[in-house]
């Protein structure tokens, strides 16, 4: 077993170095501007040499062993499980265990219990035995934890299927919530994207309340297994938290007494909600919780394995699995093509690749061809807009998001294409497509408008990380870039965008990161889009952005952030100095006109020493946000894009920013 470092959370967070030498940081300037240069060509390099031959790059998207755990699970559940994959999941699930038997949800995290549970469960699956050393030490840190009535909603609903849990003992989720019209509150359309698609299913599960026979016993992952399911105080009736409690009871007496008619139909037409939903690909929203939950929830509806739907829905889980060398297997929770493939695009062009390179081409025709033509669910909300945008994956026509299309407008615009209407459209109407989908509030979200509603957050069973879809400072960042690349700086839509970014700067000259780890990560979304739409270098918000930047640069000359400054604001800029948050400080410095600052030097230097041979760097570090805390991401391709935009943007100037956005 390999082990990750203690977690521990002390008071106050270290001022981290990396695990290469220190620089030395009285480098002379030019030296400095050579290394760059030379670490530049090699980046470029390794990066052209990663793209597939129909134009596009991916990187893995690792995220932590509950999707393996999950994984076994449902082939357990199916009845399909079989040795091979067995076998190859708990290897990997057994390589990520800690030294204190636990599992994080992050590189370097601390232990996390429903994560324990589940990659425990799941080592059982593979024939672990409870007495071995290592199964040992995680049941009693789970048992010392609370054990399983202290862990998540959704690891109490798997162990439920088996009956490790009692299904009264979970929240209710009914699948009448399909008749809610969408103004009414707790509709489906309240919830974000990723969260709709996953409780339309679970409301069928949650209805039909299946067991399968449990192979073994769990005895010991209770902390008291004389009363395993304790009964949780109810909050005071006058708090939300109260309220809510008090609803989920009463849908708990509704079940017994609810229209088996009513009850029926509302199933069936949630199974038509899911079924409509399916994916070219036979996945649902191109990630694979939904997809998991959408095939137990048709298969208890009657839909055998062999059925189409299912068929098709199981193959496309297939495609998440990443078989390593050593043999293990490690499940994607979804893959990001259409974003690693616009950022290598601007990473390459800004580090100089011409415009016109056959390998920028291809990657051009590629996304013209992933741009999405039909209304998805966005359209519940803005049912006048025409479409127009890209999604994050390979098949996801439903939820196309607003931040994949204002990256790849950033892409195609530096790319000289052969076809330049087709380009010309493409970008127009995706565009017009990003302008419809402004929040009222001025700002963007990440898949709809207004998703922000405050109930959904406060339901017992929402306890699995973020399930509303707000505006946020880096998405909103990134279409005021695109927006000012197009020409648009004094559209008033635009303006209405800049507003409301300077009013959510933090007090520190920070902007939080709502998908990417995270102070640093929003700061370097929100900066270059400021400056792109206009703001000069001396603005005020700018100079406090770039003093925030340089306070909280590392001892070695690089940049880090713990994802526990989601939760500590302590850690807000302080973590181990990576590659790409490295990279996104510097974007922040250069483009507020930096470039000869001794920081900027620092960090530079701090690439170019930390380059490996072959142009790439090593990244363990999850810099990727899936939910803040909750869900953490580590995109492999990000230790390679964006660090070479950097280095791009120090040794060639800032990019192209536009104008009429008819220029290139």
């Amino acid at each position: 077993m390999t082990a990750t470092t203690d977690g521990s959370t002390g008071a106050a967070p270290p001022r981290a170095a990396s695990a290469s030498q220190p620089l030395d940081t009285t480098a002379a300037t030019a030296g400095t501007r050579d290394a760059a240069a030379r670490a530049m060509q090699r980046s470029t390099d390794f990066l052209l040499s990663r793209q597939d031959a129909q134009g596009w790059w991916k990187g893995d998207l690792e995220t932590n062993v509950t999707m393996d755990a999950e994984d076994l699970l449902l082939r357990q559940f199916l009845g399909i499980r079989d040795e091979p994959t067995t076998r190859a999941a708990a290897l990997f699930i057994r390589g990520e265990q800690r030294d204190d038997g636990t599992w994080a949800t992050f590189f370097g995290g601390p232990g996390e219990l429903s994560a324990t549970i589940e990659a425990y469960v799941a080592l059982r699956l593979a024939g672990d035995r409870p007495d071995e050393p290592h199964m040992v030490k995680a049941s009693a840190w789970v048992r010392e934890q609370g054990g399983i009535a202290a862990s998540r909603v959704f690891t109490r609903i798997w162990l439920a299927l088996f009956g490790w849990w009692k299904w009264d003992d979970l929240p209710e989720l009914p699948p009448e919530l399909i008749y809610f019209p969408k103004w009414f509150p707790l509709n489906i359309y309240d919830f974000g994207c990723w969260a709709r698609q996953t409780i339309v299913p679970l409301t069928i599960v949650s209805a039909k309340r299946p067991v399968r026979p449990a192979p073994f016993a769990l005895d010991e992952l209770h902390a008291d297994a004389r009363r395993p399911n304790p009964v949780k105080p109810l909050a005071p009736v006058a708090s939300w938290d109260g309220v809510f409690q008090r609803l989920d009871k009463a849908l708990h007496v509704y079940r017994k007494v609810a229209p088996r008619r009513v009850r029926k139909a509302a199933m069936n037409s949630a199974a038509r909600w899911i079924i409509e939903r399916q994916e070219n690909d036979g996945c649902w929203g191109g990630i694979q919780p939904p997809a998991v939950y959408s095939v137990i929830a048709l298969h208890l509806l009657g839909y055998d394995l062999d059925h189409p739907v299912l068929k098709a829905g199981l193959d496309s889980l297939d495609r998440f699995a990443v078989w390593r060398d050593d043999g293990a297997r490690m499940i994607e929770a979804c893959q990001s093509p259409v974003w690693d493939t616009c950022l290598a695009t601007i990473a390459l062009a800004d580090a100089g690749v011409p415009a016109d390179h056959p390998q920028l081409v291809k990657a051009a025709d590629w996304m013209l061809g992933e741009q999405i033509v039909r209304p998805g669910d966005w359209s519940v909300r803005r049912p006048g807009l025409t479409p127009g945008g890209w999604a994050f994956e390979f098949h996801n026509d439903n939820y196309p998001d607003i931040d994949d299309t204002a990256e790849v407008a950033l892409a195609l615009r530096r790319v000289k294409h052969p076809d330049k209407a087709r380009m010309e459209n493409a970008i127009e109407r995706g565009v017009r497509w990003n302008l419809g989908m402004q929040s009222k509030n001025g700002a963007w979200g990440a898949f709809d408008v207004d998703n922000t509603s405050a109930f959904p957050n406060r339901l017992p069973f929402c306890d699995f990380g973020e399930v509303i879809d707000p505006p946020s400072a880096d998405v909103t960042g990134h279409v005021v870039e695109m927006l000012a690349v197009e020409g648009k700086s004094h559209d008033p839509r635009t303006r209405r965008g800049i507003e409301w970014l300077l009013a959510e700067q933090e007090e520190s000259g920070a902007w939080f990161g709502r998908w990417g780890v995270n102070y640093v990560y929003g700061t370097g979304s929100v900066v270059p889009a400021l400056v792109a739409a206009g703001l000069p270098a001396s603005h005020r918000a700018i100079r406090r952005a770039v003093s925030w930047v340089e306070s909280v640069q590392n001892d070695d000359g690089g940049w880090g952030e713990d994802l526990r400054s989601y939760r500590e604001r302590g850690w807000a800029g302080h973590g181990t100095s990576s590659a790409s948050q490295t990279a996104w400080a510097l974007l922040a410095l250069l483009s507020a006109g930096e470039r000869e600052a001794k920081s900027v030097e620092r960090g530079i230097a701090w690439l170019a020493e930390t380059q490996r041979e072959d142009g790439s760097w090593d990244e363990p570090y999850f810099t990727g946000t899936g939910f803040p805390w909750d869900f953490s991401i580590n995109y492999h391709l990000y230790r390679q894009v964006f660090p070479l935009t950097a280095l791009g943007r120090y040794v060639n100037g800032e990019p192209f920013t536009g104008g009429s956005g008819k220029g290139s």
